[in-house]
């Protein structure tokens, strides 16, 4: 037996839920979009639509500085007669990957 395809006026209608975020969630997205910290308030409020000076104070309590990216030393246990290994992790920025646009093709007949 064939289904009958169902149209979009026969479907029930889509309800979508919108919950704006947390303070902590709306703080958090704020920091990893600026540094500044009166950014940050006006990006919070933004998303939460609370006024900034009830937002300030919580972003102020998260003021967080970068951490610099050294070295991780990461000590491993070894046997009794062993020393323990040291291993440092470094990381290593990638060169940024450059895409040359180009125009249409060349009309190779010319």
């Amino acid at each position: 037996m064939k289904k009958t395809p169902k149209s979009f006026a026969d479907l029930p209608p889509i309800r979508v839920r919108r919950e704006p975020p947390t303070v902590t969630e709306a703080v958090a997205a704020a920091q990893d979009l600026a540094d500044d910290i009166e950014q940050q308030v006006e990006i919070a409020c933004g998303l939460i639509g609370l006024p900034a000076d009830e937002v300030r104070p919580h972003v102020l309590a998260a003021a967080r500085k970068k951490p610099e990216r050294a070295p991780e030393r990461i000590m491993s246990h070894a046997g009794p007669s062993r020393a323990p290994r040291t291993v440092i992790v470094e990381r290593r920025t990638r060169a940024p990957v450059v895409v040359e646009r180009r125009g249409r093709p060349l009309d190779p007949r010319r």
